[in-house]
């Protein structure tokens, strides 16, 4: 698998050096430069797989290059024990739940899938790596739990004061060993630019082997092309066209569908949605990119103002706007109206929503509205309800939510983080020290 920088095309990489590097060093990001197709074969027959059996014919299409295919088996059994079950909510209405790994959130499809390809790596070099990681929330603690103990890695992860919900917070704050937390007095933006810096930073590069484990990162965004193909197999013998609605921050989850789509899954249309932090719908409207800083939500994880793959999702259609509007729509939707849909849909049909969930639901009706032919619609569940407690209690009313035990022993734990400025030389004199 031969990787591009989106800055510049004659700088290229294979797989593992796109892995261990991250960025290529014009702090562009890499993209693949062939998208290898599945076989008919496979989407024919897809509705009778697991979702292993589908992680590994998707990985095969595109690792088979790099790695033995009995190696990506043991990657793939490595890094998935769970699955990705869709759930009907109403008439032509499913959520796909990403929340059954062990953090109970999406990234975990991502960081373990990362943590079981840099471990094969890893044991063929017996190289040790260090790994930067800024989360919104809950990528620090898929990450944490990805990596945690894992041999020859370090994890450092940074998050912003006072923005994630306590069970995020402990998380990436209680587990120790490898992985440390970073306490940032700011925003997720500015925890995203001291990990980019210090990427281009030569005495921090020439001291460690820095990667990242952010969506930045290629082997976070293949595995979560996995779960779009394991959602059509759970609606393929409906017979009708899927469309997916992606709740949106980083738009790395959205990267992942449009891949997907472009390697055969049959995708009819793609709804990206956000909170107030609504660069990329603006965008999706007038064609006009204007990064700004993030606000607060209670949708926290999506409090991005300039979401990183940006560049990924319009590299797809070769960064033309009009070819972006043709297979995407976007929508934003304002704490009001997402808590308003976490009530409503708890009334209704007993399903209770995190936040980001009730903005992709939000944004799946209001498209299904707009046109004019039956679909089947998927909006994408990205974390289990009560890792945002607070703000699901408010919603309902109520605060009598229950909590999964793999949840609720973490509040009873302290957390370990060390305070961090946004100032990049004092995170580089932790980082030499």
């Amino acid at each position: 698998m031969i990787l591009y920088s989106t800055k510049n095309r004659q700088l290229k990489a294979n797989l593992e050096e796109a892995v261990f590097r991250s960025l290529p060093a014009d702090n562009g990001l890499y993209m693949p430069e062939h998208i290898p197709t599945v076989s008919e074969e496979f989407l024919k027959n897809i509705d009778q797989l697991t979702f292993n059996e589908i992680a590994f014919e998707v990985s095969k299409s595109l690792l088979n290059e790099d790695i033995p295919e009995n190696d990506i088996r043991m990657i793939v059994e490595r890094a998935f024990d769970f699955d990705a079950p869709v759930v009907p909510i109403e008439v032509n209405i499913r959520c796909l739940e990403l929340f059954h790994g062990p953090s109970m959130a999406f990234k975990d499809f991502g960081a373990r899938f990362m943590a079981s390809l840099m471990s094969y790596f890893l044991g063929r070099s017996q190289k040790e790596i260090h790994i930067l990681v800024a989360t919104s929330g809950d990528t620090g603690g898929a990450v944490a739990q990805g990596f945690h103990n894992v041999p020859g890695i370090s994890v450092t992860i940074l998050y912003p004061k006072g923005k994630v919900s306590d069970i995020q917070e402990k998380q990436l704050t209680t587990l120790g060993g490898n992985v440390t937390a970073l306490e940032v007095e700011g925003t997720f933006d500015d925890c995203q630019a001291l990990v980019k810096q210090a990427f281009l930073d030569k005495e921090l590069t020439q001291k460690y082997n820095l990667a990242s484990a952010n969506s930045i990162n290629i082997s976070r965004l293949i595995p979560q092309s996995f779960y779009y193909f394991r959602a059509y197999a759970q609606v393929k013998h409906l017979g009708l066209p899927v469309v997916f609605s992606v709740p949106s921050g980083n738009f790395g989850n959205l990267s992942a569908g449009i891949l997907a789509h472009r390697m055969g899954l049959p995708v009819d249309h793609f709804v990206a949605v956000t909170n107030r932090n609504n660069v990329v719908p603006k965008y999706l409207e007038n064609g006009a990119y204007t990064p700004s800083p993030s606000v607060e939500t209670v949708s926290n994880a999506m409090d991005v103002g300039n979401p990183s793959n940006f560049v990924r999702l319009t590299r797809f259609f070769d960064d033309e706007w009009s070819q972006v509007k043709n297979d995407v729509s976007g929508f934003w939707f304002n704490d009001e109206q997402t808590k308003a849909a976490m009530q409503d849909v708890y009334e209704r049909q007993g399903y209770l929503m995190c936040p980001h969930t009730a903005v992709a639901y939000l944004g799946l009706k209001e498209y299904m509205n707009l046109i004019n032919k039956e679909v089947l619609g998927v909006f994408l569940s990205t974390a289990h309800y009560a890792k945002f407690l607070n703000v699901v209690e408010d919603a309902l009313g109520t605060a009598e939510v229950n909590i999964p035990t793999r949840l609720s022993v973490l509040l009873s734990k302290t957390k370990e983080s060390i305070p961090m400025s946004t100032r990049f030389e004092d995170f580089k004199n932790y980082l030499l020290s």
